[in-house]
């Protein structure tokens, strides 16, 4: 045991040493991190690796932005191994290595500082204040002004995803991706969108909006609404208090659809109309008149139509009122 106390002590003292190291332990820049590591390879291009100094090799590469090429260089990709074979190489000096060799390959980003807080934290107006006002501020080289939107509206002609595609990929004296490499498609377009809208009026946060119900229509001042009964439903209520008092076909896929109609002012039911419903899968037609049907104290118009199983209908009613135009109004309907 006594003989075991120095050995303790060494190792003790060994690891305090090793993480005050570790702790002081400074981030190299770019080229440090080539030189030692990456350039076994790159330099020559082995392995079918991107040799530092070709553009064509490298620009394809750098579209994908810094954040998928650093994941690239720290999980492995073909034959390169996980952290370029060097597992001492932290994160930040693997992002520093990728900018240094993009940039000697016609590249022009920025190369990452670390102890930053993360992108993903930035807010547009963060990011076009940090880096995109270099230039678009006074429209340097030609580049639009922010909040000038007569400038911007003909770049957008072909729509925000083609200017966003132009940001990632570089364009005339603008780097890819502006020069941040690690910048995210979604904050390149928020960018954009910040730079375009700037000097606007905020737009107050509109209230949600109920969802449209597909079984009610409103034409021409008359409230339509849609509805349908299973045939086999219909026929086993016959003789119940309220009960429809129609005649149920026989056999399967049969339908009872009706409207119910009502003045959209007084909501006054509608009783004096003419009303036709068109049933069509495409295929095939189906036309009837619908018949007045009191039930459950409700007026409405009803008629029985067929439907096969798993088809799509569309369903065309017309409603003829004395003295006034025709009135349609159109609902959707798959059959079970």
């Amino acid at each position: 045991m006594r003989a075991l106390l120095p050995a303790l002590v060494l190792f003790a003292l060994s690891a305090g040493f090793s993480g005050a190291a570790q702790a002081q332990r400074k981030d190299r820049q770019g080229k440090e991190v080539v030189d030692a590591v990456c350039g076994a390879c790159h330099a020559s291009g082995k392995d079918g690796a991107p040799r530092i100094g070709d553009a064509n090799a490298w620009s394809s590469r750098a579209s994908q932005g810094l954040t998928a090429l650093t994941d690239h260089a720290i999980n492995g990709i073909r034959k390169m191994p996980a952290h370029g074979g060097t597992a001492g190489v932290s994160d930040i000096e693997i992002e520093r290595a990728i900018t240094y060799m993009v940039n000697r390959s016609g590249g022009n980003w920025v190369e990452p500082l670390g102890g930053t807080a993360p992108v993903a934290a930035r807010t547009s107006e963060a990011i076009v204040k940090g880096q995109c006002a270099q230039c678009h501020q006074a429209g340097k080289d030609g580049a639009p002004r922010i909040g000038d939107r007569t400038a911007w509206t003909p770049r957008l002609a072909k729509g925000l995803d083609s200017l966003v595609a132009s940001a990632i990929h570089g364009h005339g004296p603008m780097p890819a991706r502006g020069g941040m490499p690690d910048l995210s498609d979604q904050q390149i377009r928020g960018a954009i969108l910040y730079m375009f809208s700037y000097g606007l009026p905020a737009i107050p946060p509109q209230p949600p909006v109920a969802a449209a119900d597909p079984h009610h229509k409103l034409v021409s001042g008359i409230d339509v609404y849609f509805g349908m009964m299973r045939a086999e439903a219909m026929r086993a209520a016959q003789g119940t208090t309220g009960g429809p008092k129609v005649d149920v076909p026989s056999g399967s896929g049969y339908y009872h659809l009706n409207v119910a109609l009502a003045d959209n002012k007084s909501q006054a039911p509608v009783t004096d109309a003419k009303v036709t419903m068109q049933v069509s899968d495409g295929m095939t037609v189906q036309s009837k008149t619908l018949n007045l049907v009191a039930a459950n104290n409700a007026v409405s118009y009803g008629n029985f139509f067929r439907f096969s199983s798993g088809s799509a209908y569309n369903i065309t009613t017309e409603i003829q009122r004395p003295g006034a135009s025709p009135v349609v109004a159109k609902f959707e309907f798959k059959a079970p």
